[in-house]
């Protein structure tokens, strides 16, 4: 795919979606994920000028079953690998400078395909060694 947006589902879910660099979705904001996802990500096209007024945001308890993760690509490329929940490809990406992905619920991998800089933001609290398990007992 060569898009601006690339969103992968499973089972009709949203599992993972990636924000190219080049992505121009015009002036405004436009959030690309659904509103009951436990992450938000959104496209903001700002004019000079504008203002966003101080704000905090409203103590909320919310659930949160499942760690989601962004990845930012700095430089280098890499490729991410998704799963379906049975363990069985799902899709292949490769991901390049200035190139995000959102991670929200498929099992993945990652391979180093040129030295990669990147900046990963996730889901807390960290968990620890309980946080996750591999999908293949030969692989860590």
């Amino acid at each position: 795919m060569d898009q601006a947006v690339e969103r992968f589902e499973d089972q009709g879910r949203l599992v993972a979606l990636v924000l190219r660099q080049q992505a121009d979705l015009g002036p405004g904001v436009h959030f690309l994920t659904p509103d009951d996802l436990t992450q938000q990500l959104a496209y903001m096209d700002n004019p000079a000028g504008r203002v966003i007024s101080p704000h905090m945001h409203n103590p909320s308890l919310r659930q949160v079953t499942q760690t989601g993760e962004v990845l930012f690509i700095r430089s280098g490329r890499l490729l991410v690998e998704l799963f379906h929940q049975d363990k069985s490809p799902l899709a292949q990406v490769v991901l390049g400078p200035g190139d995000l992905v959102l991670l929200c619920g498929a099992p993945h991998g990652f391979k180093v395909l040129e030295r990669c800089q990147m900046i990963e933001i996730k889901q807390g609290p960290y968990m620890g060694a309980q946080e996750k398990h591999y999908l293949f007992a030969d692989q860590k």
